[in-house]
Order: structure tokens, then sequence, then C-alpha cells
């Protein structure tokens, strides 16, 4: 296998050339370290400090100079209308990513929640986008979620929607 570039940082902000696109999803764009083709056949490693939320910057910086994009995938999702206090607090309560609108709240599909929202009276459109839910309450990245169905004794906070 012949060596390939390193992307060992990243952009915050475009630069005049892009050597390619890489389009990702929401889960995808949590990594640390991980071999990536562009959109345009560009092969290259990633090898960042540690994990990070590509959400937070523009694309990847390549140690040979060049810059590599990176756009959100368009992902199935359901937008949720209706009581949003109500429902934000359901979704959060079970540690669901959620994106945050004015006039209606967005996850991506999943059968338990949708019916769990329709249960509860929410008004639920499939659409189809990409996903960029909210950070976590403590700083940048990610809600963390955690299965209830275990025992354990550490005070924790709803980060959800």
């Amino acid at each position: 296998m012949p060596d390939l570039p390193i992307a060992r940082d990243l952009l915050t902000e475009a630069p005049p050339a892009v050597a390619d696109t890489v389009v990702l999803d929401y889960d995808a764009r949590l990594m640390r370290r991980k071999r990536i083709v562009g959109q345009g056949g560009l092969s290259f490693l990633v090898d960042l400090a540690e994990v990070t939320n590509l959400d937070d910057y523009w694309g990847f910086a390549l140690e040979d100079g060049r810059a590599v994009a990176v756009e959100p995938a368009p992902e199935d999702l359901i937008e949720v209308r209706g009581d949003l206090p109500r429902f934000a607090w359901h979704i959060g309560n079970r540690h669901t990513p959620c994106q945050i609108a004015a006039d209606h709240l967005t996850i991506r599909r999943d059968p338990v929640i949708e019916a769990m929202l329709a249960h509860v009276g929410a008004i639920l459109t499939p659409a189809t986008g990409p996903f960029r839910p909210e950070g976590g309450a403590y700083g940048k990245g990610r809600t963390m979620g955690h299965d209830h169905g275990h025992s354990h004794h550490h005070p924790h906070h709803q980060d959800g929607c």
C-alpha cells in the first residue's frame, strides 16, 4: 500500500483551494484515526491527537499542504412538532441527539423514539438532510448518551435536546 497523505490538523475556515471533499454522516463526523476516501478519490489518513467532533471544523489540513472539505451527509430524520418543551424533555431524557429549530425538533429516525413521541402527541414528519444536533451542555462536542438499563451510582445530567 502506498503511503497516504496524513491529516493531523483541522481547518476552521475554507482555504483558497480544495483537493477533495468527504461526505460523512453524524456518527462518522466523530473520529480520531481513520482512513478516508474523498468524493474525488483522494485517500488519506486522519490521525488526530484525540477523538474530535468534526462539526466544529471546516475540514482537514493534509501535511502536504492540501485541504479536504467535510460535508454532512444526508440522513433519514424525523421532524417533531407540537409541544416542543415537553417533547424536548422526553428526547433528552433518552439521551437522544436532537437538532433544535424555532418551530420543530429534528432527530434521526428511530422507531422506538418515534412511537414514544407519537404516544405523547407529537406531530412527526419524515425528512432527509444533514443532521447537526446540539452539543453537550458542558462545552463543545457531543452528548454522550448511555443506557439506563444498568445500575449506576453517579449523578448525571440530561444533556440531550
